[in-house]
């Protein structure tokens, strides 16, 4: 048969371990490790060395220190099992859902992943019939607050609806501009799990789309009315969901409603319910895409193809 085909192939091969030799040189690429490159233990030596991961050993008989395991920084010492038993509702967020069934990973799964919204609005426009954004809160999956801010909006004020949204004249003193806040939250939203009550309210506001599969609504979750005792299709107030769930009294007085209060609200609620409602969500959501990943190294000979090298090394080396 010809060799022709053959010697080019160990040609570019060649090549390739050129390049990549180059590259571990500069510190550009780890070092290759060989399979077969340490050498084999024979005879009575054989059964009294282990091989640890990496390529190490250790006497037969001495104990091999287990690695310390680390708890998540994100987690208090005083979580509650509920609270760390994070599901796949965080795979879903990494693209690796499933509708087929609940997948459960690490029993510590990030709940900084999650965060809970509230806004308050003011009417603009005619009549002050349009609802515009002026103060915006966000909590963490602990209740914590981490953004609170009164928000001027884009068109004059006309109805400060003070005995609801709990906004007057005086807030609007140090308030930031629409623009700079939604660039602020939607930094804090981006890949999160967002939690809230009628929440497509507040999305409007802010002028924003967040992933259906990332969004829960506590308006729209048919566990927390059955706990309740209430219609499982109603659509229940968050005041009445936590008087009953919660035994928890909010937005009273005529002072109007607190943003903070009411996301941190919204979080408790989800929480009571979280593991049984993800587990319904993991049957109904469709599985989200996983975003394709580009190795070049897997394919020798799209590895070894010259546009995908640095430009100084091809000048300076080869």
């Amino acid at each position: 048969p010809p060799e022709g085909p053959s010697k080019k192939k160990s040609r570019k091969h060649q090549r390739f371990m050129e390049r990549r030799a180059l590259l571990e040189q500069k510190g550009l690429l780890s070092p290759h490790r060989r399979l077969g490159s340490q050498a084999p233990v024979a005879g009575p030596e054989a059964g009294s060395m282990l091989t640890k991961t990496g390529g190490t050993t250790a006497p037969c008989g001495r104990k091999i220190p287990k690695p310390k395991q680390v708890a998540s920084p994100s987690l208090s010492p005083s979580a509650s099992p509920d609270s760390i038993a994070r599901h796949h509702s965080v795979l879903l967020s990494q693209g690796n859902g499933s509708s087929k069934g609940v997948r459960m990973s690490s029993p510590l799964l990030r709940p900084r992943k999650y965060v809970a919204i509230d806004c308050e609005m003011v009417g603009t426009g005619p009549q002050g019939r349009l609802s515009e954004l002026a103060r915006c809160s966000v909590v963490n999956y602990e209740g914590d607050v981490i953004y609170d801010k009164y928000i001027l909006p884009e068109l004059p004020i006309v109805d400060y609806r003070t005995r609801w949204s709990g906004i007057t004249k005086q807030h609007m003193k140090s308030a930031i501009p629409f623009k700079a806040a939604q660039a602020e939250i939607l930094k804090i939203l981006k890949d999160k799990i967002v939690v809230g009550h009628a929440i497509h309210n507040d999305f409007q506001a802010l002028k924003y789309f967040h992933p259906k599969d990332r969004t829960r609504d506590t308006s729209r979750i048919p566990v927390l009315n059955q706990r309740a005792g209430l219609p499982v299709r109603a659509s229940v107030s968050l005041k009445s969901l936590a008087r009953h769930l919660l035994q928890k009294k909010i937005q009273v007085g005529c002072k109007g409603h607190s943003s903070v209060e009411d996301a941190q609200t919204a979080m408790e609620l989800y929480r009571l319910v979280e593991v049984q409602w993800e587990t319904e969500l993991a049957h109904s959501l469709p599985p989200r895409p996983p975003s394709p990943v580009i190795d070049p190294t897997t394919d020798s000979s799209h590895y070894m193809d010259d546009r995908y090298w640095p430009t100084d090394l091809m000048s300076s080396s080869l």
